[in-house]
């Protein structure tokens, strides 16, 4: 049985940080693309970071350039996202997501997601 379970979230301030981890199970972590997406209240899907099967290379949305980090560990089949200078835009849902191939457009796997609140 495949599964994503994130963990981490929480409430912050504005200004704060968090570490989100998705710990994956039921498939070959190492051979497929690991996203964090994003849903904010009454909004849709935010791709929000990527990164390559080996870690070779990332890639982030524009609002979150130099702000978050993503980053993966295949021996512990985990990825993580560093959240830093948290602004309450960045209020959502994150949800971890796999997919077998940097081209393909939708996602094979979904964790169930996390929230992640950022108020004063």
């Amino acid at each position: 049985e495949v599964q994503l379970v994130e963990s981490g979230g929480g409430l912050v301030q504005p200004g704060g940080s968090l570490r989100l981890s998705c710990a994956a199970s039921g498939f070959t972590f190492s051979n497929y693309v690991m996203s964090w997406v994003r849903q904010a209240p009454g909004k849709g899907f935010e791709g929000v970071a990527s990164i390559l099967n080996r870690g070779q290379a990332t890639t982030y949305t524009d609002s979150v350039k130099g702000r978050f980090t993503i980053s993966r560990d295949n021996t512990k089949s985990t990825l993580y996202v560093h959240l830093n200078s948290l602004k309450p835009e960045d209020t959502a849902v994150y949800y971890c997501a796999a997919k077998s191939s940097r081209y393909r457009g939708n996602y094979d796997y979904w964790g169930q997601g996390t929230q992640v609140t950022v108020s004063s």
